[in-house]
């Protein structure tokens, strides 16, 4: 069958729309690219969650969130081995503590504690609330603070202390980066130092000196000990006359320190974060 060649005419006419259509779909695929780089939008933020009302027969019925006090409904601490948020607060006046944001009241968190002020750690912030670990029992206790009325203050906290019970070392950290470390003595097999993550609670000068000048108590507790020389056994970092026993573990609990590493821990701001791991 012959077939006759196309006319110039209608090879231009074919060619200028073969162009045409290049054009468009080099267009949609332009376009359509473009859409997809086109980053979605974000979705607005919650709106700070109010605190529930809190009548004063309520209130006088909190107990007060301190070495002393038993917390039995407080959230325990999500991330016990990890490092906290380099925040600690200081309630401006007594503040209600909160399970959640938005949910039941737990304590009072008061301005003082062992006639030092109270400094926290932060470990989680929303939008309206501040969530901090608290010096009482159990240990890894934590509690929600309504910090939207400017009620409290926060400041940033380069310090982090480490004690490694394998080791038997505490080391000191300013901005992740370790300045001091030495060789302490931590508890004994039956009476062990508390793991996880806690903080300086207070700075206590003995009326009496007999084994350290200076007591530093920390917001945890012996989980064997639920009383010790009168106190709610509270675990402390304390200095220690005899250097025999550093590095070994025999304490009822705290962690002994050489003389420069109690004088050195002495000029850290209270509610320093302790991280003790096993």
């Amino acid at each position: 069958m012959y077939v006759s060649r196309p006319s110039r005419r209608t090879a231009l006419v074919l060619a200028a729309v073969a162009l045409a259509a290049l054009a468009v779909v080099t267009l949609i695929a332009y376009l359509t690219a473009g859409q997809k780089a086109t980053p979605t939008a974000k979705p607005p933020l919650e709106p700070p969650v109010a605190p529930v009302h809190v009548t004063k027969k309520q209130l006088a019925a909190l107990p007060r969130a301190t070495t002393y006090a038993k917390l039995r409904h407080a959230e325990k601490d999500p991330a016990p081995h990890a490092s906290a948020t380099g925040q600690i607060l200081h309630p401006k006046h007594t503040k209600i503590l909160y399970t959640t944001p938005g949910g039941p009241p737990l304590a009072v968190l008061p301005t003082t504690q062992l006639d030092n002020p109270t400094w926290l750690p932060v470990i989680e912030t929303r939008p309206g609330w501040t969530r901090v670990l608290l010096p009482t029992r159990p240990n890894g206790a934590t509690g929600w603070l309504h910090t939207a009325d400017n009620s409290t203050e926060q400041t940033a906290n380069p310090y982090e202390v480490r004690v490694d019970l394998s080791d038997r070392r505490l080391t000191l950290l300013k901005h992740s980066a370790p300045t001091g470390s030495w060789p302490v003595a931590v508890g004994a097999p039956d009476t062990p130092t508390p793991t996880g993550r806690t903080f300086l609670l207070a700075s206590l000068t003995p009326p009496e000196i007999t084994y350290s000048p200076l007591i530093l108590p920390l917001g945890a507790h012996s989980e064997v000990l639920q009383t010790y020389d009168g106190g709610p056994g509270t675990i402390g970092l304390h200095g220690w006359p005899d250097s025999s026993v550093f590095g070994k573990a025999l304490s009822h609990g705290c962690v002994r320190l050489p003389r420069q590493a109690l004088t050195t821990l002495s000029h850290l701001p209270l509610g320093t974060p302790v991280l003790v791991s096993a």
